[in-house]
């Protein structure tokens, strides 16, 4: 079996279906410029907010090109840290969408979504999927523990890619104990963002954080009227089996030991 340097997966997502995950970043660190409460990777080892190229784009389209054709539903760029800190990952979505059929999404923190160079490289994508956990500043510096970030400027930037991005935009929204509250002015908030989704997530997988109750998670569903909501919850989970686990497990967290989402 191949052992892969920055692919990792399939997995079975329950916001993708069968995905195949990208880290453009690293092979072995957390690279990031939060450090969530919730991670399922644990404390970020490089916090920054600095772009550049981590991974050459050759090296990954190298192992892109050992997968077979129709593997996937999604070739998802995530990973250990933050995607859009990859300088080249416009390059890479389009380099790999030039030698594949699946679409391309990308999961991101927003955090970066403020400069126009990321949009840009966003909009190579056919699926971005948004953090948005909280409201408030307070509650950003709280739960999602940015380096130096703005929440003002991190919705700005989703309000500025929602106005000219044709493909399917998401929200997604991590729910624990500490923002379950403000539940409405969150969905409040997405509502002016204008998302294509909403996605209700909670922590299942070992971490920092414990799980809302799917009743929980329920409830919060009507606070977003008039918006497409799903929640980890709505999708059964399916087992799955990686090609190669550890490269899986140091990205995905511990699946084995909890449901099998992402």
């Amino acid at each position: 079996m191949t052992n892969f340097k920055y692919l990792y997966g399939p997995v079975y997502s329950w916001r993708l279906g069968r995905s195949l995950g990208v880290d453009p970043l690293s092979a072995v660190e957390k690279i990031c410029n939060m450090n969530c409460v919730y991670c399922q990777l644990g404390k970020t080892d490089q916090l920054t907010s600095e772009r550049k190229i981590y991974i050459p784009t050759q090296e990954i389209i190298d192992e892109i090109q050992q997968i077979p054709l129709h593997f996937v539903d999604y070739i998802t760029f995530s990973g250990r840290g933050e995607p859009t800190l990859a300088k080249n990952l416009g390059e890479m979505i389009h380099g790999i969408k030039a030698l594949r059929h699946e679409q391309a999404a990308v999961i991101t923190n927003s955090s970066l979504m403020a400069l126009e160079q990321v949009r840009a490289d966003l909009m190579e994508a056919d699926f971005v999927l948004a953090k948005l956990d909280v409201s408030t500043q307070l509650n950003f510096n709280q739960i999602n523990r940015g380096e130096t970030l703005d929440l003002n400027e991190i919705i700005g930037g989703i309000m500025s890619f929602r106005a000219d991005f044709k493909g399917k935009l998401a929200l997604q929204v991590m729910l624990i104990d500490e923002n379950i509250d403000t539940i409405q002015d969150i969905a409040s908030l997405a509502k002016s963002l204008h998302p294509d989704e909403v996605q209700l997530n909670t922590p299942l997988r070992p971490n920092g954080s414990k799980p809302l109750a799917r009743w929980q998670l329920e409830k919060a569903k009507g606070f977003f009227k008039d918006m497409r909501v799903v929640t980890v919850f709505d999708a059964p989970p399916k087992k799955y089996t990686p090609m190669d686990e550890p490269a899986t497990l140091s990205r995905h967290g511990n699946y084995r030991k909890n449901r099998s989402y992402i």
